[in-house]
């Protein structure tokens, strides 16, 4: 027997129900719910939903659409994007460049990470076929090129990931990831001479609510490739376009989509070509989990799911989301109040706040559907106190909560 065994960080989630978004029968949620009874989490997925997101940022946008995989890698919402247009892939592991591969033979995969391992981009270039990869160091630009090769087809698509200054998203990402304007300069000129297309990437953070943030970043990009004086073929203005939450609505997507079309147009590059990497702005909407009431004390409810399962967000960075009572037993109706929720781990940590609204009269064995977590809601799910057990079922009903200027699913 093996000394080392290869394990996934959690159980996959069980198919009961697997539906496809063109089939005349698909349940909803309440009936779904009614149907199964599910004593264990139920990941809802609504792929019209998802297609439609899909269409309308790729009709917004003037330029390719790359999904961020990492928001959301489960195959359905892989499939409903496809179906909705989606045909580039922002990858960040070699495990995900393998699953896109694996689903669609003919996608554009790009590897966006800035810090790769040495087999990743090996296994990406020679076995995968993916020819872009971002970078933000020397370091990484010489790692790439010695692991690539130095064929005469080794000529990579090179990607200058630069640093941003504070855009007032919900996590900022240039904390970890850019190289500062005089480094990505460098990185520019350095890269040049060895790109078959050579690019400038950002990112103005997660649900970033700004649509400022992106004519600021423009500007500071062109400045870069003005200052280093050679020829980019792409820019790439990354993800961050944010979701509607509770507590959180955004401008419309048309707002963002003006704001870059005017600073694209200041740039006067007319050959440069956009990419976009939006996760959350496509997936949001399309993913809810329907939790049972274990226990109530007061205006606490202790859940089958928590801040180790599909509600991460609700906890370190205390997103509120829409929530909506499925009753266990008949009910004559009962005014709302608010709800905080614990997990079903043995952790305190493993608590949202919420507030969560539901009706007044929500009793131990009801369930709750939590909307607005197709975005990170399935793929940060750990196997923490061994409640890693969930099902998963595609649904038709429209979002719990659309979108600004967002035209609803069919």
């Amino acid at each position: 027997m093996s000394l080392i065994e290869n394990r996934a960080a959690i159980a996959p989630l069980q198919r009961r129900v697997s539906l496809r978004a063109g089939a005349q029968t698909l349940p909803s949620v309440a009936e779904m719910v009614a149907s199964l009874r599910p004593s264990e989490p139920l990941h809802c997925i609504r792929p019209a939903v998802i297609s439609s997101a899909a269409q309308n940022f790729a009709a917004a946008f003037n330029g390719d659409v790359l999904y961020a995989v990492k928001c959301n890698p489960e195959p359905a919402v892989l499939r409903a994007l496809w179906d909705g247009g989606i045909r580039h892939f922002d990858c960040a592991s070699i495990s995900e460049v393998t699953l896109v591969r694996r689903l669609f033979p003919g996608a554009h995969i790009h590897f966006m990470h800035p810090v790769k391992s040495r087999p990743a981009i090996r296994e990406a270039w020679g076995l995968h076929g993916v020819r872009d990869f971002v970078l933000d160091s020397t370091s990484e630009l010489d790692k790439i090129m010695q692991e690539i090769g130095t064929t005469a087809d080794a000529r990579p698509g090179l990607f200058i990931r630069l640093a941003l200054p504070e855009t007032g998203a919900v996590i900022n990402l240039s904390k970890k990831f850019g190289a500062d304007f005089e480094t990505a300069v460098a990185l520019l000129r350095a890269a040049r001479p060895l790109a078959g297309r050579l690019g400038v990437a950002f990112h103005a953070g997660s649900q970033c609510l700004d649509p400022l943030a992106w004519r600021d970043a423009i500007a500071l990009a062109g400045e870069a490739m003005r200052a280093a004086g050679v020829r980019v073929d792409v820019l790439d203005i990354g993800g961050g376009f944010p979701a509607t939450y509770p507590d959180m609505e955004p401008p419309p997507l048309g707002a963002f989509m003006a704001e870059i079309d005017a600073a694209y147009e200041r740039l006067a590059m007319p050959w440069l070509k956009l990419w976009a990497e939006p996760g959350r702005a496509l997936v949001t909407g399309g993913g809810s989990v329907v939790v049972q009431v274990q226990l109530r004390k007061g205006n606490m409810l202790y859940i089958n799911d928590g801040v180790y399962g599909a509600l991460a967000d609700a906890g370190a960075l205390k997103f509120r989301f829409p929530t909506r009572l499925l009753h266990a037993r008949p009910s004559a109706g009962a005014p709302d109040a608010a709800f905080g929720f614990f997990g079903p781990s043995c952790d305190s940590l493993d608590v949202m706040n919420g507030p969560f609204i539901l009706p007044d009269d929500v009793r131990e064995g009801d369930w709750a559907e939590i909307g607005q977590l197709g975005a990170y809601g399935t793929c940060l799910r750990t196997a923490f106190n061994g409640f890693d057990r969930a099902a998963l079922v595609e649904v038709r009903d429209r979002a719990m909560l659309e979108a600004p200027g967002s035209e609803p699913a069919a």
